[in-house]
């Protein structure tokens, strides 16, 4: 069985939900406290294993480049000016894995994006991070290991899921299941994207955390126009299960759906708090405005 060594992280969208902000700035770059978005991600990725992140990008991201690759002149000033630290923590950021880029030249969906990235997966099994949802282990390995834990242990696409409120299933992906392997892994029997609250078969909801195998390339090279006129992910993931077992993971971990305003500000909040510098000066705010 081949390893899971490379990770794709589409972040070719406009972040239209975050203009005007995201005129000028990735979404994908939007901070939370003094990390970009991606960055977490990106350290997901290496904490998960994986040897190379390749991102999908497209016009107007190149903020994105610069933040992972040489930037010499601030480099230079940095140095001049003895912030050593500083020089170290930017050289790390561009040091911490393989960092490669494929383009999206057309916003066709998720399914596209993902196509983007074949030439440079090549025949190997790989995971698929979402830029938009940042996972916090708490007492646990990373979401992405999580899933390569169990594809290891399958030889089978994994998608990652989180059990959400039924009144929300309308927001997601909604897993049938067929079978239960154990407590938080079952097989699928169907996926389907945004049902109705009657009509969803669970409320086992994909959150942007994939393991698959290369097969899925070869689907979303034919696969049919979804909605929006789209090349859908979802699509293409309930025909592999006719070709393949798929298996959904209830992965652990604090999921912040960065690309809603109100999940983004949950997450700075939470981060904060999280941080020894400003946990006490933060809940002291507040308490002061409950």
């Amino acid at each position: 069985m081949k390893k899971v060594k490379k990770a794709v992280i589409p972040a070719a969208g406009r972040g239209t939900r975050f203009l005007p902000a995201t005129k000028a700035i990735p979404k994908e770059m939007l901070p939370i406290i003094d990390k970009p978005i991606l960055q977490y991600i990106l350290e997901e990725c290496v904490d998960s294993g994986i040897e190379e992140v390749i991102l999908i990008v497209a016009k107007g991201k190149e903020s994105i480049n610069k933040h992972f690759g040489d930037e010499p002149d601030l480099e230079e000033f940095l140095r001049i000016r003895g912030k050593d630290e500083l020089l170290a923590l930017i050289n790390q950021v561009k040091k911490m894995v393989k960092v490669s880029y494929a383009w999206q030249d057309e916003a066709k969906g998720l399914g596209h994006a993902i196509l983007c990235a074949k030439d440079l997966v090549g025949d190997e099994p790989f995971a698929i991070l979402l830029g938009d949802n940042v996972v916090v282990p708490r007492d646990c390995e990373p979401s992405t290991k999580q899933l390569i834990n169990k594809y290891e242990e399958t030889g089978s696409s994994i998608i990652g899921t989180k059990t959400v409120q039924k009144s929300d299933v309308n927001k997601y992906g909604i897993i049938t299941p067929m079978d239960t392997v154990e407590s938080r892994l079952v097989q699928m029997k169907d996926m389907v994207e945004k049902p109705s609250i009657e009509e969803a078969p669970s409320e086992m909801a994909a959150l942007g955390r994939y393991v698959i195998t290369p097969k899925i390339f070869e689907l979303l090279e034919n696969q049919i126009p979804g909605k929006g006129g789209e090349i859908q992910l979802t699509d293409s993931i309930i025909r592999l299960m006719n070709h393949e077992k798929v298996y959904a993971y209830d992965f652990e971990g604090d999921l912040y759906d960065t690309g809603d305003k109100f999940g983004y500000i949950k997450a700075v909040i939470d981060f904060a708090l999280d941080r020894e510098e400003f946990a006490s000066d933060v809940l002291d705010f507040i308490k002061t405005k409950i």
